[in-house]
């Protein structure tokens, strides 16, 4: 792939039960050390799971978008002109905003939100909102990374937010979807379910032509990405991994790269028995053999699920991993599952053998995203 035609990673930000910022979220993850504690948001009597992985304090998400894109900007250094052109494309829920704060006026509705973002930090391009579950926020960068590299557009800032609110909470707990032992485990025999978290995240994609000319560091190249619907059901995976196989070989092919290069990958799993099990069976169905010879971890261990930022918030992750060479590992092992054998990273953090490395995501739906990303 000729250098122009990369997709530069300007620039990160994030926020999540970890701490503010990228580089507390690499280090929280890095510990390994999970962020779950009693919700004390709202009220949890009478629920079945009553823990999350929480900021003590928050903004309302409006309030924290503005400041995770503002600081992107900034990490990426991004004046005012630089601003002006910038698209936005942003991932968030598709329900109410967030909790009401007193003493403060109602947030924009869902399909305002962009734009109201976007005046409040100067961004003058076009806007997207994504609220296609738990890939928006991937579908968000791909089609970025794809506008990006078409010529269409030459930078976009994609913001994220999520911030663990009743309703949703409520809704997985109905359906036994929580982890009833408070405990998130990947891959793992004994795993019982997925937890929630806080996510707010920003990223600044550019085109390498544009970030060269303003002389900007790269953080990490978006190489590749690739998307796929099985559809077999409403909310269970294929049980092959049939979308998910076909988003990475996009992801892959479009990279163009061989599958020798793919030494890392932030996998989606939840920590849910069927999720789990049809995400191996996609990496097994591309790698082969090899699928249980690369490091493989999921980050929703130790930060929990955050819904449409997921993907935004686990890519963050995955290229400040490969910038410092330092993998991270999954928290909650128990013991191998013989439907998931992967060389799951447990206990401690490992380091990076290659520069290239997949995060995965999926939802409800049959949805599945892949992307790419190599170190600078």
């Amino acid at each position: 792939m000729a250098d122009r035609d990369l997709v530069r990673i300007t620039g990160t930000h994030a926020v999540s039960a970890l701490g503010r910022g990228a580089d507390a979220l690499l280090a929280g993850v890095l510990t390994g050390a999970p962020a779950f504690n009693p919700v004390r948001r709202f009220d949890t009597t009478g629920r079945r799971v009553t823990v999350a992985a929480t900021l003590p304090e928050t903004g309302t998400l409006a309030d924290e978008l503005t400041d995770a894109i503002d600081h992107v900007v900034r990490v990426a250094g991004l004046g005012a002109a630089d601003r002006a052109g910038a698209a936005l494309f942003l991932a968030t829920h598709g329900g109410p905003p967030s909790l009401p704060v007193p003493d403060r006026a109602p947030e924009p509705t869902v399909p305002a939100l962009a734009d109201h973002l976007a005046s409040r930090c100067g961004l003058g391009g076009r806007t997207r909102v994504y609220t296609t579950a738990c890939v928006s926020a991937s579908t968000a960068v791909a089609d970025a990374a794809a506008l990006i590299r078409r010529g269409d557009l030459e930078r976009v800032v994609v913001a994220a937010g999520y911030l663990v609110e009743p309703d949703q909470f409520a809704l997985f707990d109905a359906g036994r979807a929580l982890a009833a032992d408070g405990a998130v485990r990947p891959f793992s025999a004994g795993r019982t379910g997925l937890l929630l978290g806080d996510g707010v995240a920003a990223v600044v994609l550019e085109s390498a032509d544009v970030a060269a000319r303003r002389g900007a560091e790269t953080v990490a190249t978006v190489a590749g990405w690739g998307r796929a619907g099985d559809a077999y059901h409403p909310c269970q995976p294929h049980p092959g991994g049939d979308g998910l196989a076909r988003a990475v070989e996009a992801a892959l092919r479009r990279a163009g790269l061989p599958l020798g290069a793919v030494g890392y990958v932030n996998a989606n799993a939840t920590g849910t028995a069927f999720s789990d099990a049809s995400e191996a069976a996609a990496l097994r169905r591309v790698f082969g053999e090899r699928a249980g010879r690369f490091p493989v971890s999921s980050t929703k261990s130790v930060h929990g699920h955050a819904l449409e930022a997921s993907g935004l918030l686990e890519l963050v992750v995955t290229v400040l991993a490969l910038r410092d060479g330092t993998l991270p590992p999954t928290a909650g092992w128990l013991a191998a599952d013989p439907d998931c054998p992967l060389d799951v990273i447990r206990d401690a953090p490992r380091p990076a053998a290659s520069g290239h490395a997949l995060t995965l995501n999926a939802a409800f739906g049959g949805a599945n995203t892949a992307l790419l990303v190599s170190a600078p």
